[in-house]
């Protein structure tokens, strides 16, 4: 593709000064490039500055190619942490399932529809039962049964077909495995995860009865990027619903699924549009 139908996204997060932005904006304008989007935040705690910046390269006199370069000594004067993007250069996600549909089908649905900048080559699962879904909609699903004999091997061997696809992400579309540290560290802040908000709540089995025995009056569902700390990575999105006395256990569950579905197709597009940073265990997420 022409770098003149690219679009430029930059993340950058850096201890807060004067003159941050008009410095990169600059930086963007004296190379011919056109802002269509600039979000900023401070932490005023940390003292830590946050931004995505995009911009058109039509008439931008860099390369694409050498954009990290020219970039550089301004990132370095900035002691920054950062990454430049082009949305046109679509990540690759692999999903990972075990045997509840609705996650997997929402996100394949979308993704038929053409709403997400990405491309999913491959779907992964511990169980067979999901592979009817897969072809329906011509996506390659592979089946890797784990036990506590085979993880690490099955593990790895998942690991090896990703690195073959070029897997830039990972989506844990309810699947019901708990990954090694070393696969958490291979995709450090690339793997995201959903679940019922109940948690520490409601730890354990059957969360959905604890909560009706409890008599909840609200359920939610959380998406995270995984780390060792079992759901306790940065989170990405939120939401929540109401309840009340008349609703059965069952009706929990089918609320408690619709968020799930909702909630992660929500972080899986801002993770494909580059608008999450993550800094210590939370994100800044750009509208």
């Amino acid at each position: 593709m022409s770098d003149k139908n690219l679009t430029a996204v930059l993340l950058l997060s850096c201890p807060d000064r004067v003159g941050i932005v008009a410095r990169i904006s600059h930086f963007i304008f004296e190379r011919g490039g056109n802002i269509l989007d600039l979000d900023e935040h401070v932490d005023i705690e940390e003292n830590i500055f946050f931004t995505r910046i995009s911009w058109d390269m039509k008439d931008f006199t860099i390369p694409a190619s050498e954009l990290e370069q020219a970039f550089m000594p301004l990132a370095k004067e900035f002691h920054a942490k950062w990454d430049i993007h082009f949305l046109e250069e679509k990540p690759k996600a692999a999903i990972f399932v075990s045997k509840y549909a609705h996650c997997l089908q929402e996100i394949l649905w979308r993704y038929s529809l053409g709403e997400f900048n990405v491309e999913i080559p491959l779907i992964i699962s511990n169980h067979p039962d999901l592979e009817s879904l897969a072809e329906e909609y011509g996506i390659s699903y592979h089946v890797f049964p784990i036990n506590k004999n085979n993880k690490k091997e099955q593990e790895q061997k998942e690991l090896d077909l990703m690195e073959e696809h070029e897997i830039d992400f990972i989506v844990l579309a309810r699947y019901m495995q708990i990954l090694s540290s070393d696969f958490v560290d291979a995709y450090h802040n690339r793997i995201i995860n959903i679940h019922h908000s109940f948690l520490p709540a409601f730890i354990g089995g059957n969360p959905y009865e604890q909560a009706y025995k409890r008599g909840v009056k609200i359920i939610g569902a959380t998406s995270h990027y995984v780390t060792e700390k079992l759901d306790e990575g940065p989170i990405i999105e939120q939401d929540v619903v109401r309840i009340s006395h008349k609703d059965t256990i069952e009706d929990l569950k089918y609320k408690g699924r619709d968020l799930e579905r909702l909630v992660l197709v929500q972080a899986f597009n801002y993770h494909c549009e580059q608008r999450i940073l993550v800094y210590k265990n939370k994100t800044v997420v750009f509208d």
